[in-house]
């Protein structure tokens, strides 16, 4: 399963830092919620880190890879606790779900991943959390990956499902 994430985020981040260069036209990019999707955008909350934050990275070209380049900002948020919340992608079969990515953007296609590495968080939950098509949080020690060998860029370990 890793690989078939790692050879999914590889292939997203190519493809995004192929595109650099050209600017995005305001609303779109990482992280911004289609006015199209049948599903409503994830709710406000002050409690939760912003996925602006955690997708305003830029990234880097080192040997045959891509690597994210973390801002001061990010780099703060690592080995803290942090709760972020998203759109579940399960990683496992199963109603309950102990590994899985949250992402800020619902899945529109259960064959594609909605987001790059920026915005993407794994989660490790110690309890499983019950999949479900509405956004859920969680609350664990956020890490801020420098050179994650399967291509993600943040993981929340210990994570525990938060109101």
């Amino acid at each position: 399963m890793h690989k078939l994430i790692a050879s999914a985020l590889l292939a997203l981040a190519g493809a995004a830092h192929a595109q650099l260069s050209a600017p995005l036209p305001a609303g779109s990019g990482a992280g911004v919620h289609s006015p199209d999707s049948p599903f409503a955008p994830l709710p406000v909350r002050s409690d939760v880190v912003p996925w602006s934050l955690l997708t305003d990275v830029k990234t880097r070209t080192e040997k045959n890879r891509i690597l994210p380049a973390f801002g001061a900002r990010q780099a703060a948020l690592d080995q803290k606790t942090q709760r972020v919340q998203g759109f579940m992608m399960p990683l496992e079969p199963g109603e309950r779900q102990k590994h899985f990515l949250l992402s800020a953007v619902p899945t529109s296609c259960s064959f594609c991943v909605p987001a790059g590495p920026e915005g993407l968080v794994e989660v490790r939950s110690t309890v499983p959390v019950k999949y479900t098509l509405e956004p859920v949080v969680v609350e664990g020690r956020l890490s801020v990956l420098v050179n994650d060998p399967y291509g993600l860029y943040y993981r929340v370990a210990d994570a525990q499902p938060a109101p």
